[in-house]
């Protein structure tokens, strides 16, 4: 049996009439870039999450530095960021010219570690950054008070978290403002690139909107030196679609999840924690093993593909050598790229290649 790590087919194939439909109309008015369909979707996306705003943006990485430059972070400003997040959130900082201030997370929810964040704050310290890693949410409640203690603000990096909720609220509401991936491997995916920003910040709200259109609200009048990074009105269209099914997909992805909870066995393999307060949407199943290699080419001999999240963490990247830091500083996050291993995990595994799955496990 051969089980690829991601597959989008039958998700596309069930949708596929009202996508094509979809990009009739769009192709057919003629308008491409900041029309009706961007802003239906942010309207509906805002409602899904329960946020007063949203709005969107070329990709995730844009989506957290708008949200950055939004709130006048800059040169001289430090923010949080956990030491094993995928290199977007990292960027996001630099590219405004801030400091990245690396936190190691917690082993077993793989998420920043609350009890490590108040040693990393300095008075320049403006934010935090917290990413739902997987598709589990953070603790906000608990990144919320210190934030709330020394005056700074809270983002989510929910790009791998859509629909996924903390203490019965959904990502994207649970801290100042949330940076979204539309990437077409997320939960909700676009058929290319996309982003948003979500937030109750009336003030914010206003100024990103100007931002991520070359600063400007009123054509060719520009207040801020913004960006392009706009979310076009086909992807707006197809991702309008895609939004009244991802409670559905997620629920899918859920019991497959419960499935390899309840099915594998092996004293060689960690699997995720679960508790009752997070409940994650599952982007990445991730297991962990000390002989992570091994078993990768275990399961690639089997058929069955998997991907690492993520080999090398953010401090021994080349593109980070100028903080400095060497190999064994951050050794949860070393421990977290040395042994993970992600599972396949999509909308619409049937049981046998589930089954296969967990059985191939068991045998190693």
């Amino acid at each position: 049996m051969k089980i690829p790590f991601l597959k989008l087919e039958q998700m596309h194939a069930e949708i596929r009439n009202e996508i094509l439909s979809a990009f009739e109309k769009i192709y057919d008015k003629n308008i491409f870039i900041l029309g009706d369909s961007v802003t239906a979707f942010e309207r509906e996306f805002a409602k899904y999450c329960n946020v007063a705003h949203c709005i969107s943006c070329g990709n995730g990485l844009d989506a957290l530095s708008i949200i950055l430059q939004g709130y006048d972070i800059g040169e001289g400003d430090e923010i949080i960021v956990p030491s094993n997040t995928y290199i977007a959130t990292s960027l996001a900082v630099s590219y405004v010219g801030a400091k990245v201030v690396l936190v190691e997370p917690d082993i077993k929810t793989f998420n920043i570690d609350v009890n490590k964040i108040e040693a990393a704050i300095t008075s320049r310290t403006k934010a935090v950054i917290a990413v739902h890693l997987y598709g589990r949410p953070a603790e906000t409640d608990k990144i919320k008070l210190l934030c709330e203690k020394y005056n700074l603000k809270l983002i989510e990096d929910a790009a791998q978290a859509h629909g996924a909720i903390y203490g019965g609220k959904k990502a994207g509401n649970l801290g100042d403002a949330a940076g979204f991936s539309f990437y077409p491997g997320k939960n909700l995916g676009a058929l290319g690139d996309g982003g948003a920003i979500l937030t109750n910040d009336d003030i914010l709200a206003k100024k990103v909107q100007a931002i991520r259109n070359y600063g400007s609200t009123i054509k060719y009048y520009n207040e801020y030196k913004g960006v392009n990074s706009r979310l076009d009105e086909i992807q707006a269209g197809f991702l309008s679609i895609k939004l009244k099914y991802l409670d559905k997909w997620n629920f899918d992805r859920q019991k497959t999840a419960k499935l390899y909870l309840e099915g594998i066995n092996n004293n060689k393999i960690i699997l995720p924690y679960v508790d009752s307060v997070q409940e994650s949407i599952w982007h990445v199943f991730p297991i962990r093993t000390e002989f992570r290699d091994d078993l990768q080419s275990y399961l690639k001999t089997n058929g069955i593909g998997t991907l690492i999240h993520y080999p090398v963490p953010i401090h021994l990247q080349k593109a980070y050598k100028d903080l400095g830091y060497k190999p064994g500083d951050f050794k949860v996050a070393e421990d977290i790229s040395n042994t993970e291993l992600s599972l396949p995990l999509w909308y619409g595994m049937n049981k046998n290649e589930i089954n296969y799955i967990i059985d191939t496990l068991n045998k190693w």
